[in-house]
């Protein structure tokens, strides 16, 4: 199955970083790169140049939408040649926007039927983490699953990319099947590792029912979490047994779609993704695996 990706790119490291990563954990995949071409449509400096050569405000418009286009055109197809680089079948995607960048992505992903959207994050790790970025919105407004690459990643994370084992968090809910499932669809020859975290209460919780899917290697893991009340307890226990077993890509379930109130009271899925050095795939609850074409 060759996996359909849209990738929203801004020729910074964190962008670049998505597209080799994705190239890893989605070989041979068709790819859409993806840049929305957003106020003041061209930068500080070409718009320095610009002044003295327009003879009136509209001119200047003028001007600065036409050279913003040329630079916007330049730096999509440089996604794209990194994307075919790495084997993709990559194609540029350019829109223009006003705004919610988040949300453009997440439809432009609904509009070409992607399976999976990657973006990369900017060092959203601990107090870094910024309320409304565009990852994060990325994550809460789109129905389909969402990659998030951190920037930078150590050699040995991307090492692991390419054949790792997936993760996982699975607390038997609504979202941690769509999690297994997705993990299962988009990564059909890999170990599935599903994470069950001990909440840290006296009583463990049962052995984890393994869902069956033909005959994939599943592994079962129940571990504790760091006995306590903060809120990101069960986001660690789940990232620290990504890093033991090394594995390429961290899944959990989402809650749903434009929850700012899930940012603010840590949830298992936004902490996760501020907290991992390996990519995280956030499901959301309602995702489905497509039927067969």
């Amino acid at each position: 199955m060759a996996v359909r990706a849209i990738v929203g790119y801004d020729g910074s490291p964190g962008a670049n970083a998505a597209i080799d990563a994705g190239a890893s954990l989605f070989p041979g995949a068709r790819g859409w790169i993806t840049y929305l071409w957003a106020p003041p449509f061209a930068s500080d400096k070409v718009r320095t140049r610009l002044r003295p050569l327009a003879h009136d405000v509209t001119e200047l418009i003028g001007l600065v939408e036409h050279e913003g286009e040329r630079e916007a055109q330049r730096l999509v197809t440089t996604g794209v040649t990194l994307a075919r680089a790495a084997g993709w079948d990559a194609e540029p995607l350019l829109k223009q926007t006003w705004g919610g960048q988040g949300l453009r992505i997440a439809q432009t992903a609904e509009a070409v039927d992607a399976d999976v959207v990657l973006v990369g994050s900017h060092g959203l790790g601990g107090t870094q983490a910024v309320l409304g970025s565009v990852s994060d919105l990325v994550v809460h407004y789109s129905a389909r699953p969402v990659v998030v690459v951190p920037y930078p990643m150590l050699a040995a994370e991307y090492a692991a990319l390419p054949n790792g084992p997936v993760a996982v968090g699975w607390d038997g809910s609504a979202g941690a099947e769509a999690a297994f499932a997705a993990a299962t669809h988009l990564f059909p020859e890999r170990t599935v590792l599903l994470v069950s975290v001990n909440e840290g209460t006296d009583i463990s919780p049962p052995p984890v029912d393994l869902p069956r899917v033909g005959d994939r290697d599943l592994v079962g893991l129940t571990v504790e979490r760091n006995r306590g009340f903060h809120a990101g307890a069960t986001s660690d226990a789940l990232v620290a047994t990504a890093t033991d077993h090394n594995a390429a890509v961290v899944v959990v379930g989402s809650r749903g779609r434009s929850a700012a109130r899930e940012i603010l009271l840590g949830s298992v899925a936004m902490g996760t993704l501020h907290r991992s050095h390996r990519p995280v795939m956030v499901v959301p609850a309602d995702w489905k695996v497509p039927p067969n074409p």
